[in-house]
């Protein structure tokens, strides 16, 4: 089962939706399962032969802004002072590390705490939670063109909103149209791929699109839209009380390797402090990987999650990993509220705060 190929359930036609093209889902559970758990009994026959050190790690996309700060704990060296061999790998959108992780290929990722809730939900007893909240206020976001006619959510009717599937901002549309009472029959959904997301929307194929805010955002501009023309609709804004992205882990391995999970998020934790305070120099880091990337705009792109979504008032009092339980509670709520759970919902199954370090080193300032 490949996170791109995973939609979650409860959104598209079910939800009122007009989609324009069919999309596959991936087969039973039975069969991911069994997946599981012969993956999970290579993985750990692996791990017992190999260094404990080496944990690859599974990002959520392209190596862009965003995830310099995992280059800086790389480069940095925090992850050697821990005792690890990092490993970065690209990633096909924001739920795409939940099966790898799920099934072992990967120990460690990056994902959408809300889509892991789902997966868990159709999956039950796979070995994946998330231990440290990276995004304390999601980049979930529908970005319109105000020439196309989308300045507010109500605009969404009537249009054409262009959606990929395995996108972490399209799994949450559900809850942001219940929220701010979107009639979604009036919307014709538009399945798109993520390369030809933002070329669609510039070219005016679509009024709209989901997608995180820093991404869309400035993709369209490098396109050649112009900034004034470009309206974000951020859902934590209109009502949306959802985390965003976390690492997540596989949960056999951090049982079995405990200080060494530990020991990452410590060193991801630097990695962000030093990004913060130099965001340029942390995507020097990153171009390493990626040199055809711009890095003005990476920057940029940086700068904007850092500000938006990972610098919160919370995680500036109480530092950046942790969650506020009722705000979990209520974000729940708001799944039930478009997800019908197979099973009754436990948030101690979706994030394991006793991971992170307790030494201070999670304090951003």
């Amino acid at each position: 089962m490949h996170g791109g190929m995973y939609l979650p359930k409860g959104i598209g036609m079910a939800q009122g939706l007009q989609v324009s093209n069919t999309v596959m889902i991936p087969g039973s559970n039975n069969v991911f399962l069994k997946t599981i758990a012969a993956a999970g009994a290579a993985f750990v026959i692996a791990g017992a032969g190999q260094a404990q050190t080496d944990m690859p790690f599974a990002l959520d996309w392209k190596f862009e802004g965003p995830a310099a700060p995992y280059f800086v704990a790389v480069d940095s060296g925090h992850f050697a002072a821990e005792g690890l061999t990092v490993e970065i790998s690209e990633g096909a959108g924001s739920l795409d590390a939940i099966p790898k992780v799920a099934t072992g290929a990967f120990p460690i990722g990056f994902a959408d705490i809300n889509s892991l809730m789902r997966f868990l939900d159709q999956n039950p007893g796979a070995p994946v939670t998330a231990i440290m909240m990276i995004y304390d206020k999601p980049p979930f976001a529908v970005v319109g063109r105000k020439s196309l006619g989308v300045m507010e959510p109500s605009d969404l009717e009537g249009r054409i909103l262009g959606a990929p599937p395995p996108d972490g901002a399209w799994a949450q549309f559900p809850i942001f149209a219940a929220e701010t009472g979107i009639d979604t029959s009036a919307i014709t959904v538009e399945p798109v791929g993520f390369p030809t997301r933002e070329p669609m929307l510039a070219e005016g194929n679509v009024a709209a699109v989901t997608g995180f805010s820093f991404s869309s955002t400035l993709n369209l501009i490098r396109l050649g839209v112009p900034e004034d023309d470009l309206s974000i609709l951020l859902m934590a804004d209109y009502g949306v009380d959802l985390y965003g992205n976390a690492i997540i882990v596989n949960t056999d391995f951090a049982a079995a390797n405990p200080e060494a999970v530990t020991g990452f998020l410590r060193a991801v934790a630097m990695g962000w402090k030093e990004a913060i305070g130099d965001p340029a120099a942390a995507v020097d880091m990153m171009m390493s990987r990626n040199p055809a990337a711009d890095a003005a705009l990476e920057t940029r792109r940086l700068e904007m999650a850092i500000m938006a979504n990972v610098m919160t008032d919370y995680v500036a009092a109480n530092g950046i990993g942790g969650i506020d339980a009722d705000r979990m509670m209520n974000a729940i709520e708001q799944t039930k509220s478009v997800y019908e759970f197979q099973n009754e919902p436990d948030m101690a199954l979706y994030f394991d705060s006793s991971y992170l370090p307790t030494d201070g080193s999670l304090m951003l300032q």
